[in-house]
């Protein structure tokens, strides 16, 4: 995986990355899967995770939500050291390449699912919420 050089601090001035990770390791088994990973990913940035399978792509983006602890490094979410928050103090989260769920619902059906039972007030914010993504 490619070595992005963090960030320097930020300044008073300056807004913090939105995702900072420096020396991050982490091992599943015997497997180092990722070795002193840095990359920093600037307020408003979109990066792609590009590379061959079993490259780290996968257990990187779960470090970041907070499905894994990084064995060593930091992993800095807004400014914040994040590696030991849980998944949902982090406020972010991914979606798998892959089909996560049922591949014969739609992503609003998904999303109802996740809310309860399907009614028009569900609907009506699935429908915003797609809108917001695109």
């Amino acid at each position: 995986m490619p070595r992005k050089e963090p960030s320097p601090a930020p300044g008073p001035t300056t807004r913090p990355d939105a995702l900072n990770l420096v020396g991050v390791t982490k091992r599943l088994g015997r497997n180092e899967v990722l070795q002193g990973v840095d990359l920093r990913v600037g307020a408003g940035e979109i990066v792609a995770l590009l590379g061959a399978s079993g490259s780290g792509k996968t257990t990187l983006l779960r470090l970041v939500a907070g499905m894994l602890t990084p064995d060593a490094g930091q992993l800095i979410i807004g400014g914040r050291e994040a590696a030991h928050l849980a998944p949902e103090a982090r406020r972010l989260g991914f979606v798998f390449q892959d089909y996560a769920l049922w591949p014969h619902l739609s992503a609003r059906e998904h999303l109802t699912l996740v809310m309860g039972r399907a009614g028009v007030a569900q609907w009506a914010r699935a429908d915003t919420l797609l809108t917001t993504v695109g």
